[in-house]
């Protein structure tokens, strides 16, 4: 509990015994008034503060002015009838200030979750001056300095590391508790825990626009973007709180008036008491209270699993997700093209790869590259002459003497050498050695371990369709799609196409159902704009993406998708059922108390009772993690 929370419980606990102890003092008079008065002070000062002040400022339809109204009105005709009966509005605000106080608790459970994360913050970075660590601000350290972080230090600043070995704690931006192996040339980002070795890092960003920065950013200001349950509440509040005043004025005065008119008794004393539990039973906390509480909540517990949703607006949308969209590259696959397998060769396959590594190292083209790193061993270039570019076709070189041909099919058909077609999708490399068909290698990119499961668990989730849009070649992205389980597919596509395309999709889907797009690169921010919902890989994906996007998953993991979506349905469920049941019980309570049929103490359930359960079901949006 904070120190606000502890005075608040002392207060109550002053209260209690104040009232217990005054069933047992025989006062009588002035002195039993000016004692439950003192009672009732101790416990609703700050509440009559308010009131007071909201009368002030205009803004007098509030919770505050209904327990105070209510209340004094409790304690007036107590000693306009001279029953004495004073415990009832004491009680009436001391139950009111329990659900208060309870309420600021799990507010302040919550919002320790959301704290949780903004330990990422770092407080310093370590530059190294004179053979010497000093101590910076991380805002002073400017793009392409050394910084250095040691063990159980957070990584200040995005970079890249330039020596050292260690490992990474990345919980608290990605909700993954394993941890991560970075070595020389790796990229980094900031909020990690250095748990292990020293390392060296040259910084590639600001921190201003750094990784860490930009996810605080997010958190902090993802309450300003409200959903329409809370828009709804607002207006219903502006509305509902004046006409239950007025309806309690109808209840305390017009019908009394009207009794006489007619000839009856007037009954001013049962009639106000009616209008005072009206205002009682009236008071909207349970709404205004856990609707927002539950979304922030939802919020709070996303946050910790990885995903950062901008706003309550979003968590709402994406409950209503019913067609998702991937971009190919980078979200369902690795984005890293690789040698995937080595076909029909004589030689072993190794020996092969390092023909080939040998043949293409004069070469920067990405091919080339994924041929080394197959390789995996330091190129000796001495041991290359007479290499030969041929455009369209591939490379000739001699290597160790040998002859070696590394191409197209059309290399092999320029040479006059038969050559083996291959069944498998990518990028064929065929090899020839002394001009002997040598076998093909095959460089494809890599699908994420989890994009089939991710599918398959979208569709598990109530996603009634899946759609794949990619710049591939149609022969690729078919049997990508297959593999995955895609619904649909479309290929080769341009990134203007990529917006036509989900334009479509638009205007295919049901007006109440949201469509969803999932990219990670740069020239994916149009159509993330443009979708209901637009989903960015964090981790590795680019700025622009993660900028233009509503939802962000910190560990580039397809499977978060549906985690996503299930968090903001439980969440979007949870603020239903607090609608549901808190006006349900409201109007059947306002209803028996026009009727005469209730009292203070229905009264006091009905209110703080409501309001204690609604929260408490609130506080459910907070366990994700099994979701």
């Amino acid at each position: 509990m904070n120190k606000k929370q502890k005075k608040m419980l002392i207060r109550i606990a002053i209260t209690a015994v104040m009232l217990i102890a005054l069933e047992f003092i025989p006062l009588t008079g002035i002195w039993q008034l000016l004692a439950y008065v003192a009672a009732y002070l101790v416990i609703g000062y700050d509440i009559l503060r308010k009131a007071g002040i909201g009368i002030i400022h205009g803004r007098a339809f509030d919770e505050c002015f209904l327990m105070a109204i209510a209340t004094l009105g409790a304690f007036f005709l107590a000693v306009w009838t001279k029953s004495g009966d004073y415990v009832e509005g004491i009680s009436v605000m001391l139950f009111y200030q329990i659900g208060e106080l309870f309420q600021s608790y799990a507010v302040g459970k919550s919002r320790r979750n959301i704290s949780a994360l903004m330990d990422i913050r770092p407080d310093y970075a370590n530059i190294e001056k004179d053979g010497k660590l000093e101590q910076v601000d991380p805002d002073e350290v400017t793009v392409g300095s050394i910084i250095v972080v040691q063990p159980g230090e957070k990584v200040p600043l995005d970079g890249v590391v330039v020596s050292g070995n260690s490992t990474l704690n990345t919980s608290a931006l990605t909700g993954e508790s394993l941890p991560r192996d970075v070595a020389e040339g790796d990229e980094i980002i900031s909020g990690c825990i250095n748990m292990s070795g020293v390392l060296k890092i040259r910084t590639t960003k600001a921190f201003g626009e750094s990784t860490v920065s930009k996810i605080l950013d997010l958190v902090e200001n993802a309450s300003s973007r409200k959903s329409r349950s809370e828009a709804f509440i607002s207006r219903f509040a502006r509305i509902y709180t004046p006409a239950v005043c007025i309806g309690a004025v109808l209840l305390g005065v017009a019908v009394p008036l009207l009794r006489m008119a007619f000839g009856a008794s007037a009954q001013w004393v049962d009639w106000v008491y009616r209008a005072l539990t009206f205002l009682v039973v009236s008071c909207p906390c349970a709404l205004v209270i856990s609707i927002p509480l539950s979304l922030f909540a939802g919020i709070g517990g996303a946050s910790k699993e990885g995903i950062l949703i901008k706003g309550s607006n979003y968590l709402e949308a994406l409950a209503a997700t019913k067609v998702v969209v991937f971009d190919k590259t980078g979200t369902l696959t690795q984005g890293v093209f690789e040698v995937t397998a080595v076909h029909h060769n004589e030689l072993d396959a190794n020996k092969v790869l390092e023909y080939a590594a040998l043949a293409e190292c004069a070469s920067s083209h990405p091919i080339s590259k994924s041929l080394q790193k197959a390789y995996g061993k330091a190129i000796d270039r001495s041991r290359v002459t007479g290499i030969e570019e041929i455009s369209g076709h591939g490379i000739t070189a001699t290597v160790d003497g040998h002859s070696v041909a590394a191409g197209n099919a059309k290399l092999m058909q320029k040479l006059g050498i038969e050559y083996h077609d291959c069944h498998c999708v990518g990028t064929i490399i065929h090899m020839a050695i002394d001009g002997v068909y040598a076998g093909h290698i095959v460089i494809s990119d890599i699908i994420k371990p989890h994009s089939a499961e991710a599918i398959a668990r979208l569709k598990k989730s109530g996603v009634s369709k899946t759609v794949m849009l990619t710049g591939d070649a149609r022969r690729v992205a078919d049997q990508v799609a297959g593999e995955l389980g895609v619904d649909e597919v479309r290929s080769e596509l341009l990134p203007g196409d990529k917006v036509a395309e989900v334009e479509k999709l638009l205007a295919e889907k049901a007006p109440k159902d949201n469509l969803a797009f999932v990219g990670d690169g740069i020239n994916d921010a149009p159509v993330l704009t443009r979708a209901d919902i637009g989903i960015a890989m964090g981790a590795m994906g680019s700025d622009a993406a993660i900028e233009a996007a509503d939802v962000v998953l910190m560990d580039d993991d397809p499977l978060q998708i549906a985690k996503a979506i299930r968090i903001s349905r439980k969440c979007i469920g949870i603020v239903r059922q607090n609608i549901v049941f808190s006006l349900i019980v409201k109007f059947a309570c306002l209803a028996l108390t026009a009727a005469g049929i209730t009292n203070m103490w229905a009264a006091i359930f009905a209110d703080v009772g409501v309001m204690i359960l609604a929260v408490l079901n609130a506080i459910r949006a907070l366990r994700v993690h099994n979701l």
